[in-house]
């Protein structure tokens, strides 16, 4: 099979295995998944999830991350690697949504990735999670060591890998799909230290299927 056929039986075979695929943050709006995202940078989604649910409780809206104050923000997401950081950019990204762009999460790549601490891996994800928008392909660790095992792609870089993938992936509608079905098969079985080959239902159509 080529490439694009391949692509639309790995999809086939992970929506068998994985028949809701969702993104494993927690949220119910916009602004709240795009600040359980860039909490989820080097740190497990558990632990996000262990951590937004206080803070969504704290913080209902935007405007109240804008006007948190700093010192307490930063305690409230302390057990978050690089949390000083996360913070900043967050109440940065909040006081610009409601100065640029009326208080709501805008909805283009464009607009999403001029935010602090916004790149297009977290653009796609808000784009598609919160808004049903199919603008590229999220790639996180998870996606581009699967693209790379499954034969999909050459490349290191995301940006590339994403390119990469949305050449030969199905039409834009199931972009964001394909993006979860690989993380989430990532995690459970093609991990990266110890794929688990024997439970994989991809393994037959692996080039990687040996290391």
């Amino acid at each position: 099979m080529n490439t694009k056929e391949k692509v639309q039986e790995i999809i086939k075979r992970l929506e068998k295995e994985y028949p809701e695929p969702k993104v494993a943050l927690n949220f119910k709006t916009p602004f709240e998944l795009l600040v359980a995202t860039v909490l989820s940078a080097q740190t497990t989604d558990v632990h996000v999830n262990k951590v937004t649910e206080k803070l969504f409780k704290k913080y209902k809206t935007v405007k109240d991350y804008a006007d948190a104050l700093p010192d307490a923000f930063r305690k409230d997401i302390s057990s978050i690697n690089f949390y000083n950081n996360k913070a900043k950019n967050i109440q940065a990204s909040a006081k610009m949504i409601i100065e640029k762009f009326s208080g709501k999460v805008p909805k283009t790549m464009e607009e999403l990735t001029s935010l602090p601490g916004v790149a297009r891996k977290t653009a796609n994800i808000i784009l598609s999670s919160a808004y049903g928008v199919n603008e590229g392909i999220a790639v996180d660790t998870h996606v581009k060591r699967l693209s790379l095992r499954l034969g999909l792609t050459k490349n290191e870089d995301p940006v590339k890998v994403e390119q990469d993938i949305m050449a030969v992936a199905p039409p834009k509608e199931q972009w964001g799909r394909i993006s979860i079905l690989l993380i989430l098969h990532g995690r459970k079985i093609c991990q990266a230290k110890k794929p688990m080959h024997n439970q994989c239902v991809l393994y037959d159509i692996c080039p990687s299927r040996n290391i």
